[in-house]
């Protein structure tokens, strides 16, 4: 048996690993890469396999660095099933509708800066892959429930687990019969950090041969959750009430988007942000995720279900925009004040939000409030890195507003949380891979793996290929 590591191997997006028994042939997740030109000729090369040769494909959840590039799957020749949590099958519904539209509109920009004169831009005039594809690529979707067990195929069984990460975020454990005997591994998907808002806790680990263990935070500890929501007061207290301008979120239309308009409204409540008055959410996929939340509202914490149904009513307060059509959005950067704008992409590199922050980012009474993960080579981890002037629809924007960067709230565990996860295995596997990780974290992280745990761990390199 053999498993290959195709993506986010020394990097944290483009999640993709390739199973082989002898019998069978299948993935685990199929995610795009992120984070500037060398992602994007990452995306639009050949597979490392052959799409037609593949069984099946089993799927963490709906985040786009892990099933991203699934339509393209499609469209070269996959004809199987995609497995995956039912919460996630109605998440990818609209979710690779929205980054197909977001390709094809892309696709149409290069085509124009290619009228103007602008030869880099020649590359790849085709969408990476087009909203029938991903319509296609809907139709091979397969929902699971949690914690039930399937067979795929006659050698592999699979069960999926609460994640604690996002709304119907799994944990697959995977037990394989090949010619070497069984084998269980264990892909960790993205864990959760527990005790946070809105989703449950991460399902305890169990024993396994192998295990694949993210690492996107391995290296460091999160911010506390109150110290978090302190800084967030504070930024957005200081910008609405002192500096009279507007806050501008990028968020995760999945996941993130949904815990921030859990805190706003509860904070609201309990008389903590007294100038907020207004929230848009400015993203249709945004929009689409909180509806779909809301119908699997028994994976919710209580307390998140409650306060979101009772916030996103007519008479809700703080009252809740959400912008669909692209005037509304337009109109958005007429405001000059009191507004406080959620949109994607979380990491600031398409959509919507490029648009507000080229509205907002050059202008000292405004704050820019960064709450997820920003990839090497995006937009977003350049205005974190301290950019002076970043470069936003051809023009040159200076980095003039406030910005936070408020970490507690990410949906990732840090490394503590990785750490406690991984203690409820009972006894060590064979081999723990460390992967989802930039290359100095994921070695960090493994070398702590080592260290407290006692357990055999490598960082496999992209591309590498294990015998199991």
């Amino acid at each position: 048996m053999r498993l290959s590591f195709l993506g986010a191997a020394e990097e944290v997006t483009g999640s993709c690993y390739l199973v082989e028994t002898g019998s069978a042939r299948f993935i685990v997740d199929c995610g795009m890469f992120q984070g500037g030109r060398e992602a994007s000729e990452k995306n639009y090369g050949r597979f490392a396999f052959d799409p037609r040769a593949l069984d099946f494909a089993l799927l963490t959840h709906a985040h786009i660095d892990h099933s991203g590039m699934l339509p393209r799957l499609v469209a070269a020749g996959f004809r199987g099933q995609v497995f995956t949590t039912r919460a996630t099958v109605d998440l990818l519904r609209v979710m690779l509708l929205d980054a197909a539209h977001i390709q094809e509109k892309e696709a149409e920009w290069r085509e124009r800066a290619a009228r103007r004169g602008r030869g880099e831009e020649r590359k790849h005039p085709e969408p990476l892959y087009t909203v029938a594809e991903a319509e296609t690529c809907c139709k091979q979707l397969r929902a699971v429930d949690y914690d039930a067990t399937i067979n795929p195929h006659a050698s592999v069984r699979c069960r999926f687990r609460d994640a604690g990460h996002i709304l119907g975020a799994a944990i697959i454990e995977v037990w394989l019969e090949g010619e070497g005997g069984s084998r269980k591994v264990v892909f960790s998907g993205d864990i959760g950090q527990p005790g946070r808002p809105v989703v449950r806790d991460p399902a305890p680990g169990a024993d396994a041969d192998y295990v694949l263990i993210e690492s996107t935070y391995g290296n460091r500890l999160h911010k506390s959750l109150p110290d978090t929501v302190k800084e967030l007061i504070h930024a957005i207290n200081d910008t609405l009430s002192h500096k009279r301008g507007n806050v501008i979120v990028p968020a995760f239309a999945v996941g993130r988007t949904q815990e921030l308009l859990f805190l706003l409204g509860d904070l609201y409540r309990q008389g903590k942000l007294p100038e907020l008055r207004n929230i848009y959410v400015d993203s249709p996929l945004a929009t689409h995720a909180t509806e779909i939340t809301l119908k699997h509202r028994a994976l919710l914490d209580p307390e998140a279900r409650n306060t979101l149904a009772a916030m996103l009513t007519p008479n809700g307060r703080p009252r809740v925009v959400f912008v669909e059509d692209v005037e509304e959005s337009v109109a958005l950067n007429r405001i000059g004040s009191g507004a406080l704008i959620i949109s994607a992409s979380g990491m600031c590199d398409a959509g919507r939000i490029k648009h507000h922050l080229a509205h907002n980012l050059g202008r000292r009474e405004c704050t820019i409030v960064i709450t997820g993960f920003q990839a090497q080579g995006t937009l977003g981890r350049r205005i974190v890195d301290g950019a002076a002037s970043v470069r936003i629809f051809g023009e040159d924007v200076p980095v003039q507003a406030d910005v936070y960067t408020i970490g507690g709230l990410s949906a990732h565990a840090d490394q503590a949380g990785l750490l406690a996860w991984l203690r409820h295995f009972r006894r060590a596997p064979r081999q723990a891979f460390v992967v989802h990780g930039e290359g100095e974290t994921a070695q960090l992280f493994c070398e702590a793996v080592h260290a407290q745990l006692g357990w055999n761990a490598t960082v496999p390199a992209a591309h590498s290929v294990v015998t199991i």
